[in-house]
């Protein structure tokens, strides 16, 4: 019988404060079993593995990121919802670090078939780039490049590897529009 008080979303939101407290690759079941004051075992009648408490962790942190950034673009178009876009992005990636590094790691694709936040996050983030005019195989593109961009701009800042005098807001208000600038003239694939 499961241990009075202990829920599958009570236990998951507990994992993602503790990854934001010790990192993602750091949350065990152990761990979290401790923070409980219960044995590992009590745990496994809400989650299979670790496996499964991470994958749950990243779905719960996918749907807080896009939740986040549907509310920063609601009602905004081009390089509005763009600026609005990379900043909520930006903000969650900073404000929950443990959260947003579970955004990151690769789900098994049978998981997320149950899950609303990946038809949503594509949604989204295909619908702003719309705006730009894009179609397949641009729009997939368009989608590879915010993602690498901002992700690599969120690690390094996270990392304090800016060490430039320049202030990073600023870098990081510049790069939005650069990107904003490449999107509206975008190079066409040639159809051969």
């Amino acid at each position: 019988m499961p241990r009075a008080g202990l829920t599958v979303d009570r236990l998951v939101a507990v994992a993602a404060d503790l990854a934001d407290e010790i990192g993602f690759e750091n949350v065990t079941l152990s761990a979290l079993a401790r923070h409980f004051g219960v044995k590992d075992a009590s745990l496994y009648s809400h989650v299979r593995s670790v496996q499964d408490l991470r994958t749950r962790i990243a779905l719960l942190a996918g749907g807080e990121l896009v939740d986040r950034i549907a509310a920063a673009v609601a009602g905004r178009a081009g390089k509005d919802a763009l600026a609005a876009f990379a900043g909520a992005y930006r903000e969650y990636a900073l404000q929950r670090p443990g959260r947003y590094a579970a955004t990151q790691s690769r789900v098994d694709p049978d998981l997320l078939a149950g899950s609303p936040v990946p038809r949503r996050t594509a949604e989204l983030t295909y619908g702003m780039l719309r705006a730009y005019g894009l179609e397949e195989p641009d729009l997939t593109d368009a989608v590879r490049l915010l993602r690498s961009t901002f992700h690599g701009y969120c690690a390094l800042e996270a990392d304090g590897a800016f060490a430039a005098p320049r202030e990073v807001q600023a870098s990081w208000d510049r790069a939005v529009q650069a990107l904003h600038v490449l999107l509206e003239h975008w190079p066409r694939e040639s159809k051969a």
